[in-house]
């Protein structure tokens, strides 16, 4: 019986306007779906009718000749493509480009692999499917479990995150005030948002007040609003957030940071269920939820007399405790993954994701700035990283500062770049000796200096002598 072939979409773009129409002939038969592409818009477009598919890519250079033309052909055109994870490019070349220095860092930086055309298109199926698959297995790929892509919601699946969305779930399905215990960038306000989002109250507005970036003196009048005339300068009446919450949910954020005299001010609100603007004698009607955070010890801040008890009781009726980023395992990896999507754009070459140094680096590393750090450490390497994996290195996690015990499988990441480092040095960075030296196959060594992220400047100017 004869099974019914997968089919799999290809995007064909030629740099030099004429397509490879005999070697695609046998792809059609192989089951390959073909879109034709001569710009990035062109793929973009492509993209946003099939959100959920994943492509290979053929990019066609055979043609694009810079003796021809005086300079290399350019690809920046294409770059909002070329670090598209779900997108898995394949270049299609001469043999004697391969020996243009252009050629091989464009392979180097946004491909999966290469074909030298003509070839059997037996032989282009299997990379273009290689290639393809990586593409299914990119980070775009495998958010959606973990959380939502719009940055707006919480990421992960450890315990301890499973046991805070389901308190989340619970304390939302109430109207009492809720209390957010945790440390600096471990994502209070998204676990305050979404209480909100889950709530009855997710139609209206959510509002937000950092108790600890606003000068105390301003404080009252950011919290109540005041009238027109009520001090120098109030030429107009202004709203304070608790009413612009009206109906809605309330977020002190950094409560711990309140000043004294809006504490006692607070607690009057919530104990009434109004307000008053500064200068102004009408009492007004507020309806609010009421959510609050902070980074320190409150219990200690009512023992050293810095916070009201009283208060501290009435915002503290279900009390939640965000978990730090090093007690979440495996969700360092997810928010890792989410990060790099988020950012890849920002990138000047493909990034692929994560070097195995990378992820075993960031598994031991304490995370004392919590998720807020991981997310800018990803961030910086996406721009810094010389390769298309982002390693130990670029996220600044190679030094002492990690203190735990290393594995083999770092052990065995970190001596296979020195020896590949050490190899290129000798052999004057020619490819072919180098490949001879450690073992191996020129194409073996050029995927492996991708997969550490080595740099192919020099690499690529030697590979003339090789």
């Amino acid at each position: 019986m004869r099974t019914r072939r997968e089919t799999r979409d290809l995007i064909v773009v030629s740099m030099a306007g004429t397509g490879p129409a005999g070697d695609l002939d046998g792809l059609l038969q192989q089951g390959w779906r073909l879109w034709r592409a001569e710009s990035a818009s062109d793929i973009l477009r492509l993209l946003k009718t099939q959100p959920r598919t994943c492509f290979a890519a053929l990019l066609e250079l055979r043609g694009a000749d810079p003796r021809k033309t005086g300079s290399p052909p350019r690809v920046d055109h294409l770059m909002p493509v070329l670090t598209i994870a779900r997108i898995g490019w394949v270049a299609g070349v001469t043999q004697k480009q391969l020996e243009q220095p252009w050629v091989r860092r464009l392979i180097h930086h946004y491909c999966h692999d290469y074909v030298t055309l003509p070839c059997a298109s037996s032989l282009l199926g299997v990379v273009l499917g290689h290639a393809h698959g990586m593409a299914a297995l990119s980070p775009d790929d495998g958010q959606e479990h973990a959380g939502s892509l719009d940055g707006d919601d919480m990421i992960g699946e450890s315990p301890a995150m499973r046991t805070m969305q389901q308190m989340l779930q619970k304390a939302a399905m109430t109207e009492a005030p809720v209390y957010i215990a945790g440390e600096t960038g471990t994502g209070k306000e998204l676990a305050a948002l979404a209480i909100h989002r889950r709530s009855a109250r997710r139609e209206r507005p959510f509002v937000v007040i950092n108790c600890g970036a606003i000068p105390q003196s301003l404080m009252q009048s950011e919290l109540f609003g005041y009238e027109r005339g009520a001090f120098t300068g109030a030429s107009q009446r202004k709203l304070g957030r608790i009413e612009m919450a009206h109906t809605g949910t309330l977020f002190l954020d950094e409560i711990g940071d309140l000043p004294m005299d809006s504490q006692a001010s607070l607690l009057r609100f919530l104990q009434q269920g109004s307000i008053e603007r500064l200068g102004g004698h009408e009492e007004i009607r507020i309806d609010v939820r009421i959510l609050s955070a902070t980074h320190v010890d409150l219990g200690a801040a009512v023992a050293d007399g810095r916070f009201r008890e009283d208060l501290y009781h009435r915002l503290r009726v279900i009390e939640l405790r965000q978990p730090p980023l090093r007690e979440r395992g495996g969700d360092i990896d997810l928010i890792a993954a989410h990060a790099l999507s988020r950012h890849a754009a920002e990138a000047t070459r493909r990034i692929r994701g994560f070097s195995s140094c990378a992820r075993q680096a960031m598994q031991r590393y304490a995370w004392p700035g919590n998720v807020r750090e991981l997310v800018n450490r990803v961030r910086q390497a996406v721009v810094m990283a010389d390769g298309p994996c982002i390693t130990a290195r670029d996220l600044r996690l190679d030094g002492e500062d990690i203190d735990a015990p290393e594995t083999l499988d770092a052990a065995r990441c970190q001596g296979e770049r020195a020896a590949i480092e050490r190899a290129l040095q000798r052999n004057g960075h020619r490819m072919a000796a180098t490949a001879r030296d450690l073992g191996v196959s020129r194409v073996t060594l050029y995927r492996l200096m991708a997969r550490h992220g080595l740099r192919d400047d020099e690499a690529a100017v030697g590979a003339g002598r090789s």
